[in-house]
């Protein structure tokens, strides 16, 4: 990843290119004389751990569903997707089933995550529904997604950014939305 990419994201959480270099010195002052193999399992399991102390973090309930928008990498090829977190709770954002993952806020607010697994790399767009859209609204946005037809215009008429909040939580900022009457200068 390129430092203009990392300056464009906020990790809230990754096992991706876990370094041991970068715990060695914490871990050495905590398990001095340990091998580097047991340093390096010692690593991932604390990792891991902090993953639990994200999701208490980020434990705001919200007033309406997150819909999940998939680019599924698969091994015949690209598709797209859509999953419900029903609970409306950011904090169930992160869950993941691949071997490893990256959850971030953009540098447009948008909570993302990057997930590695044997066939490739799934890339995953968190978006809460707005109050007041309709079912019928909630469908057909699902149904651009399904048949990879949605537009970033669609995604937002129907749902808002989770960055604002998770941003509120660790004192980063983003820039603004605008507004919907600044959208039409």
């Amino acid at each position: 990843m390129s430092r203009q990419e990392q300056n464009d994201r906020h990790i809230i959480w990754s096992d991706l290119n876990l370094d041991l270099d970068d715990w060695r010195e914490s871990l050495e002052e905590l398990y001095p004389n340990y091998p580097e193999d047991e340093l390096y399992d010692i690593m991932v399991k604390s990792n891991a751990e902090n993953l639990y102390d994200e999701r208490v973090n980020l434990d705001i309930q919200l007033s309406q569903p997150i819909i999940v928008i998939g680019d599924l990498g698969r091994w015949n090829g690209r598709v797209s997707g859509y999953k419900m977190i029903d609970s409306g709770n950011i904090k169930d954002c992160l869950y993941s089933d691949t071997d490893y993952t990256e959850w971030y806020v953009d540098k447009y607010g948008d909570l993302r995550a990057d997930a590695v697994h044997h066939d490739g790399t799934n890339h995953y767009l968190y978006r809460v529904f707005k109050d007041g859209v309709t079912d019928t609204q909630i469908e057909n946005l699902q149904d651009k997604i399904y048949n990879r037809k949605a537009t970033r215009a669609d995604i937002t008429r129907v749902t808002k950014r989770l960055g604002d909040d998770i941003a509120g939580v660790y004192g980063f900022s983003i820039p603004k939305q605008r507004q919907p009457n600044e959208q039409a200068r």
